[in-house]
């Protein structure tokens, strides 16, 4: 199994990248790697999409790291609501009509599937389902619409939320999130853990 791990929270002490390494040293213990790959966003930001990367679009080695994995593993902290720009960028590289996703008289078909996604996100507010603030996702919104958009459903997030909200608060979301990781494995395919 190859894996492609993502880091776009730009903090020294970003709970999501603290989540996403949980949730990749799990998978590295309990399953046979062929293949990894680190991609550190604030590290090496990707170029925001522009009229000069237009025609490369699809020849980027981003592309061909994300095609070639099995497993994703995306740290992803919500900023203003939504994603980090950088994150923005790195899925901008990695929508490509004719490689991701195509369109077709009946609609847009994704060409991605079979590939498993594990998300970790990090809020400072409560935004979960059923909480005032829900309508206001459009961090984790946004990550299930593309995903799903280029044929991926088998999609997990681990959520530590509420980390603004109090010292306790932050200390208990990330250590809940952070045994979340741990069981990450479980929502692995059999087809994907073989």
């Amino acid at each position: 199994m190859k894996v492609l791990h993502v880091d776009a929270g730009i903090s020294p002490n970003s709970v999501s990248r603290q989540i996403s390494a949980a949730a990749v040293e799990t998978i590295k213990q309990n399953v046979p790697i062929s293949g990894y790959v680190y991609r550190d966003l604030e590290a090496n930001p990707i170029a925001h999409l522009d009229r000069r990367g237009l025609a490369s679009l699809g020849s980027d080695p981003v592309l061909q790291e994300f095609l070639d994995a099995d497993v994703i593993v995306i740290g992803a902290p919500m900023y203003n609501f939504g994603v980090p720009s950088q994150l923005k960028a790195w899925f901008d590289q990695i929508l490509v009509a004719g490689k991701t996703f195509r369109y077709t008289p009946e609609g847009p078909n994704g060409l991605a599937g079979g590939k498993a996604v594990i998300i970790a996100s990090a809020r400072g507010g409560v935004y979960a389902s059923g909480t005032v603030m829900e309508a206001m996702d459009f961090q984790e919104r946004y990550l299930s619409t593309v995903l799903r958009f280029i044929g991926i459903e088998n999609i997990s997030f681990i959520r530590a939320e509420g980390l603004a909200v109090s010292p306790e608060r932050r200390d208990a979301a990330i250590a809940q999130a952070i045994e979340l990781a741990s069981e990450a494995i479980v929502d692995l395919s059999p087809d994907l853990a073989a």
